[in-house]
């Protein structure tokens, strides 16, 4: 597996960056479970943990529709967007 993350908002200049991913399916994975009842929400847990700056971080989903923008960092304020290639 392969993942990016991206950097960058707006007109700034972006920044991608490959990084090490693995597979750390939480309970409701495991189970077979959505994490919402709807399956929507801005802060969904993917199964995915990439590491940056030595720690490994929790790749979240935020969902409204039919597709879903993966990231990592807080609702409304997030760090860097991810690609995760499987």
């Amino acid at each position: 597996m392969n993942a990016w993350l991206h950097f960058g908002t707006g007109n700034e200049p972006r920044q991608t960056l490959n990084v090490d991913v693995i597979e750390a399916p939480i309970s409701h994975h495991k189970r077979g479970l959505s994490y919402t009842a709807t399956g929507y929400g801005n802060r969904i847990p993917t199964i995915y943990k990439v590491k940056w700056n030595g720690k490994w971080r929790r790749v979240y989903a935020a969902c409204y529709s039919n597709v879903a923008s993966t990231y990592i960092g807080k609702p409304n304020a997030w760090l860097a967007t991810v690609s995760v290639e499987r």
